[in-house]
């Protein structure tokens, strides 16, 4: 084999372990992110019943406000969606 054949094999398979690695990683990230969105649904539910039974509405539109700026400011304009789809998750049934 040449040396351009066995750096480019080399090559390869360091790009392959990278990808293998890093594919890791993000699995074990979206476990934790799942597990934390659950935590969070149920943290919403908590505070949802809490202000239904003190005679309040279940969704509290300047919090979910606040809920936007913050994920907006952290993430950009793709934060926004996110926040969104988060609150979506949280409300439940409406």
């Amino acid at each position: 084999m040449s040396s351009t054949t066995t750096g480019t094999t080399t090559d390869a398979a360091a790009a392959e372990r990278t990808i293998a690695a890093a594919r890791a990683r993000i699995d074990a990230l979206d476990e934790r992110i799942i597990a934390l969105i659950t935590e969070r649904v149920a943290a919403s539910a908590e505070v949802q019943r809490a202000r239904i039974s003190a005679g309040g509405r279940r969704v509290h539109l300047a919090r979910e406000n606040e809920i936007l700026r913050r994920y907006r400011a952290g993430l950009g304009g793709a934060g926004t969606d996110v926040a969104m789809r988060l609150l979506e998750l949280c409300r439940g049934t409406l």
